[in-house]
């Protein structure tokens, strides 16, 4: 039996059910497997008062410490998060937090391994909390940790330590790995990709869910958090150029109100909505629904966007970010574009202008598969525990 702690900050909770569902459904598929138990712990960053008082902070702080998540046993351990600081002290919290909460948990969960889900702040902890206990750690990258936190002045040296020191590196794509190379962790990282839920992504009719949702001309998508970073902006300038064109911008975040005037700006509020943030379960209707998913990210990993969108048989574009060149390998899965949003009006504009063999666009991500990332996570673990014994 493989007894696997999967320690992961990015996971969904009541508050926020889509907050790391693929890291969620990364952690079922694993449990699921013959001979595997896996103990998740969800910790939550709270910040101290006045802070406290927001909403958000309210709502997660009601949240159970202990619960059953979709089958899993999940808990969610309190750490202190202090703000303007730029993430200097939150290993650091964290640790003083789980190091107690891990040793009780170890009395009936002796687990083997730790399997840290993110790179800050789970991965310099987990090697700290390996140490303590005397047990291998691996730790995934998937974007915004290397990018962000593997390059931050507060938590850049932090985060190579924890490279250096823990037994197995995983990845989202081969262009993470050379990017957790490009911050200064030279060693073998394995490439382990996301998966697609194919019971829901592929399955369904695209005149029927045009219908359900009321479609009835040409509809791009862009998909994910109103942040800068996702590039919604551009998406939006470049479909103002595009006649008779619709625009649904799904996603909640900061840039709400700024895309708001802009569409206002742009005189284009017939065509262009904002849906906010979108439970998981109803974006395969809106992915098979679309002509096109366009995504403008200055930077990213493994866009799970990118491949929901493909597996639903539309075509992406998106800027040469991450793995775009290791996903947009035919012509029928789209195109890769300057981020500006000229390039992306012509993209949209080639892709709508031709039909679309959503066969072939489907037949791109045919590797992608929930069942293979759950027994390649599994022989990857297994590997660093023997290697330990």
């Amino acid at each position: 039996m493989l007894r696997v702690l999967t320690l992961a900050t990015l996971f969904p909770d009541a508050v926020r059910p889509n907050f790391g569902v693929f890291v969620e459904r990364q952690t079922l598929g694993l449990a699921a497997l013959d001979d595997v138990a896996v103990h998740v712990v969800a910790p939550l960053g709270l910040s101290p008062f006045p802070l406290a008082l927001h909403p958000t902070y309210r709502a997660l702080s009601r949240l159970p410490e202990r619960e059953g998540w979709k089958g899993l046993p999940v808990d969610r351990p309190r750490f202190l998060n202090l703000p303007a600081t730029q993430g200097r002290f939150h290993v650091a919290a964290l640790v003083r937090r789980l190091g107690p909460h891990l040793t009780r948990l170890r009395d009936t969960f002796p687990f083997d391994v730790i399997d840290a889900e993110f790179f800050f702040p789970d991965g310099p902890a987990a090697v700290e909390l390996g140490r303590h206990f005397g047990v291998p750690v691996s730790i995934k990258a998937r974007g915004a940790d290397i990018h962000h936190w593997g390059h931050a002045p507060a938590t850049a040296a932090q985060v190579r330590a924890a490279g250096r020191a823990a037994d197995g590196l995983l990845a989202v794509s081969q262009s993470m790995a050379d990017d957790i190379a490009a911050a200064g962790i030279d060693r073998p990282v394995r490439v382990h990709r996301t998966g697609i839920d194919r019971s829901r992504f592929g399955t369904i009719d695209r005149a029927t869910a045009r219908e359900r949702l009321g479609i009835t001309g040409p509809l791009v998508v862009s998909l994910g958090a109103l942040i800068p970073r996702k590039g919604h902006r551009i998406v939006l300038e470049a479909v103002a150029a595009l006649p008779g064109v619709g625009l649904w911008i799904v996603g909640g975040g900061p840039d709400q109100a700024a895309l708001a005037a802009r569409i206002a700006e742009l005189g284009i509020a017939d065509r262009v909505r904002l849906c906010g943030a979108m439970p998981h379960g109803d974006l395969p209707d809106l992915l098979a629904a679309a002509d096109v998913m366009a995504l403008a990210s200055s930077s990213e990993g493994l866009a799970n966007a990118w491949v929901e969108a493909l597996a639903s048989g539309t075509p992406i574009v998106i800027p040469d970010a991450g793995a775009a060149r290791e996903v947009v390998t035919a012509p029928a899965a789209g195109r890769i574009v300057a981020r500006d949003a000229s390039a992306f009006a012509q993209g949209i504009a080639a892709i709508l202008s031709q039909p679309v063999d959503r066969q072939a666009t489907q037949t791109v991500v045919e590797a992608f598969s929930w069942e293979r990332n759950a027994l390649e996570l599994c022989e990857h673990l297994l590997g660093l525990v023997a290697a330990r014994r």
